[in-house]
């Protein structure tokens, strides 16, 4: 049982890290992609590079979200 409990907290360091609102945006964005992938409606070329812009995009809003001064 030791065994699964540290084998589940290393999944969930590596996958959600410090930020868990990169690695939700980075999963949202892959299912997004495969589902038109396999709708097949735009061609390779195309959703690579819309999934790298999204990914991107996604992790410019979290930093900015993390950097904006808080209100008091």
């Amino acid at each position: 049982m030791k065994f699964l409990k540290g084998f589940g907290a290393f999944w969930y360091d590596f996958i959600i890290g410090d930020d868990w609102k990169i690695a939700v945006a980075v999963v949202t964005s892959l299912a997004v992609l495969f589902a038109a992938m396999k709708a097949d409606v735009l061609g390779d070329g195309v959703l690579a590079l819309l999934g790298g812009a999204v990914i991107v995009v996604a992790f410019a809003i979290s930093l900015a979200i993390d950097v904006r001064p808080k209100r008091r």
